[in-house]
C-alpha cells in the first residue's frame, strides 16, 4: 500500500514480531495513510501491552454479597466447614479489620474497582450508576494485556434488572454472564445466553428457587461460566471477577444444602435486644426481629455459605488441575456484612462489625507468605494501590486509599497510621474513622459513639464518656476530620456532624 508492502501479521503466536512492526514504524510516515498510522500506533501498543502481560500472574477476585464474615472457618466461625476459603487464608494472607468504604452494594463495589470514595467515584448509594470514563480495574488490566471478564452480580449501571451484558464495559472484554442487580436463584442458558430461570405467573423473572439443581442454582450457574472462562486457552493472563449474589437475602438454597444445618443451634446475638441507652440514632433495633425469625433464616444463610464454599473448591481444583493456582492470585472478599441479628438487625448500612467489616484474603504464593495476618484497619479504597504493589503494575491512576503491599509480603513498615475512613450511603449521615481496637462514629442527631473492639467486641457500648479514652477520642476525632477535609467529604456539612467534630476537638485544648 502506498509503496509499502504490509508488516507480516503473524510471528509463531500470533502475534506481530517486534522487530517487524519496529522496522515498519521506522517508514517515512508522512506518506503513509492516516488510518494505517493510528492502526501500527495501536498495534504498537498492544503487542507491547501483552509482552508485559507475560511476566503478569492471573487475577481473580471472588465477591459474595452481605456476607457476614464470622460464618468462615478462618474468621472463627463453627457451623459452616470452608475448607476452600480457608485454605486461601492458610496459605496467603487474611485481612482482621477490613471495611466497606460505604457498607451497601453499590457504593462498596465502585470503591474496591476504583480506589476512589464515593464522594469522587459519584456512586454514592445503591443504584447510581458509575460514571462512564472511570477508570476501573477492569480497564487498568486490560490496558496491561490482561484477558478480562466478568461474571455475576455488577450493580454499577443503575436500576437495570437483571439487565444482562451492560453496554458500558469499563475495561471488561467478557461480560456475557454479567447482570447489573437482583439475587435471582435459578440462571438457565437459552441459545447459549443467559436468562433468569424463575418466573413469577406474570411470565417476570423472579427470586424463587423453582427447583433449580447443581447446574441452574445461580452460584453453581455462574462457577460454571468461569470455569470455562479460566479454561480458555489465550497467550495473555486472564483477569475475572466472580461475584455471587449470595448469601444475600432471599434465604433460599438448592438441595441438599437447604437441610445441611437445619438440626443446628443457631447462635443468637447477646445484642438482639439491647436497652434504649444502647441504641444510636443511626441503626435503630428492628422489634420484628427476633429468636425465631434468626432460628428461620440462619439455617439457610448457612448453606448458602457452604454452597459458596464448595465452588470455591471447584475453582481451586482447576486452577491446581492446569497448574495455574500459583501464576493466580486470588482474592476473596465481600461487598458488606449482613448484621444476621446483631443490634435487633438484619442486613447492612451502618458502621456495625456485622455490617461494615467484610472478609478479605489474598493468595499469591511468590508475594505473599503464607499465614500472614494483617492486624490494620483497611477498606475498599485501598485494595487497588495494594494490588498494585503487590504486582508492581506500574499504574499511573490516582488513588484515595493506600499502597499496604508491604504488609501482604510480611515486611509491614516501620511507619504506618491504624486508620480508614467509613461513610454511610446518602440519607445515612454518619461518619467513621476505625481502627484495629476502635471505631468512632459521628452522625446527625446523635451523640459522638466510641467503640472499643477489644474490651466490648460485641460492640454494645458507647465508650465516649469514658476519661481513660479521652485521647484516643481526640485522636481519632481529629483524623476524621482531616480525612473529611482533604477528601471533600459533603458529609462534613451535614447538620451535627462537622459540630460533632469540632465540640471534640475543642475540648481538648
Amino acid at each position: 500500500m502506498d509503496g509499502f508492502a504490509e508488516p507480516s501479521p503473524v510471528i509463531a503466536n500470533g502475534l506481530p514480531a517486534l522487530e517487524v512492526w519496529e522496522a515498519w514504524q521506522r517508514k517515512p510516515q508522512s506518506i503513509m495513510p492516516r488510518f494505517v498510522q493510528c492502526a501500527i500506533r495501536l498495534s504498537g501498543c498492544l503487542f507491547l501491552a501483552i509482552r508485559l502481560s507475560a511476566s503478569l500472574p492471573n487475577v481473580l477476585i471472588i465477591q459474595t454479597d452481605e456476607h457476614h464474615f464470622q460464618t468462615l472457618g478462618c474468621y472463627g466461625g463453627q457451623i459452616v466447614q470452608t475448607p476452600h476459603i480457608d485454605r486461601l487464608a492458610s496459605e496467603g494472607a487474611l485481612c482482621t479489620s477490613f471495611y466497606a468504604t460505604t457498607p451497601v452494594c453499590s457504593p462498596s463495589r465502585a470503591a474496591l474497582l476504583t480506589g476512589l470514595y464515593p464522594q469522587h467515584n459519584r456512586v454514592v448509594q445503591n443504584n447510581v450508576p458509575l460514571p462512564s470514563g472511570t477508570s476501573t480495574l477492569g480497564s487498568i488490566l486490560q490496558q496491561k494485556g490482561y484477558r478480562t471478564g466478568y461474571i455475576g452480580k455488577w450493580h454499577l449501571d443503575g436500576d437495570g434488572k437483571p439487565q444482562w451484558a451492560p453496554a458500558r464495559s469499563f475495561g471488561f472484554e467478557d461480560r456475557r454472564f454479567m447482570f447489573n442487580r437482583g439475587h435471582w436463584k435459578k440462571f438457565v442458558l437459552q441459545d447459549g445466553r443467559p436468562e433468569v430461570g424463575a418466573l413469577n405467573r406474570n411470565g417476570e423473572p423472579s427470586y424463587e428457587l423453582d427447583d433449580a439443581d447443581e447446574k441452574t442454582f445461580a452460584t453453581d450457574f455462574l462457577t460454571e461460566r468461569a470455569l470455562e472462562f479460566i479454561g480458555q486457552k489465550e497467550d495473555r493472563p486472564f483477569f475475572l471477577m466472580l461475584s455471587f449474589p449470595d448469601p444475600h437475602g432471599p434465604n433460599s438454597v438448592r438441595k441438599p444444602y437447604d437441610t445441611l444445618f437445619d438440626d443446628v443451634t443457631i447462635p443468637i446475638p447477646d445484642t438482639l435486644r439491647k436497652p434504649d441507652s444502647q441504641i444510636p440514632a443511626w441503626a435503630p433495633s428492628d422489634a420484628k426481629i427476633t429468636v425465631a425469625t434468626l432460628r428461620r433464616l440462619m439455617p439457610k444463610y448457612f448453606g448458602m455459605v457452604k454452597c459458596i464454599d464448595d465452588n470455591v473448591g471447584r475453582i481451586l481444583h482447576l486452577l491446581e488441575q492446569t497448574g495455574a493456582l500459583d501464576q493466580t492470585l486470588i482474592v476473596f472478599t465481600s461487598d458488606h456484612g449482613d448484621l444476621c441479628g446483631e443490634h435487633g438487625r438484619l442486613n447492612k448500612g451502618n458502621p456495625y462489625e456485622g455490617s461494615a467489616r467484610i472478609p478479605f484474603l489474598m493468595r499469591y504464593p511468590s508475594e505473599i507468605p503464607p499465614n500472614t495476618r494483617i492486624g490494620i484497619a483497611l477498606s475498599c479504597v485501598d485494595f487497588l494501590p495494594t494490588l498494585n504493589g503487590v504486582l508492581n503494575l506500574q499504574i499511573s491512576e490516582v488513588f484515595n486509599g493506600r499502597d499496604a503491599s508491604q504488609w501482604f509480603r510480611g515486611n509491614p513498615p516501620p511507619s504506618w497510621n491504624d486508620i480508614t475512613f467509613l461513610r454511610s450511603s446518602r440519607g445515612g449521615n454518619w461518619l467513621c474513622a476505625a481502627s484495629e481496637r476502635y471505631k468512632l462514629v459521628v452522625s446527625s442527631g446523635e451523640r459522638p459513639w466510641l467503640m472499643d473492639l477489644q474490651t466490648d467486641p460485641a460492640e454494645a457500648l458507647n465508650h465516649a464518656s469514658d476519661p481513660h479514652k479521652a485521647e484516643v477520642l481526640q485522636s481519632m476525632a481529629r483524623a476524621l476530620k482531616v480525612y473529611a477535609i482533604e477528601e471533600k467529604d459533603p458529609l462534613l456539612n451535614v447538620e451535627g456532624i462537622g459540630s460533632s467534630l469540632t465540640e471534640l476537638l475543642s475540648s481538648s485544648q
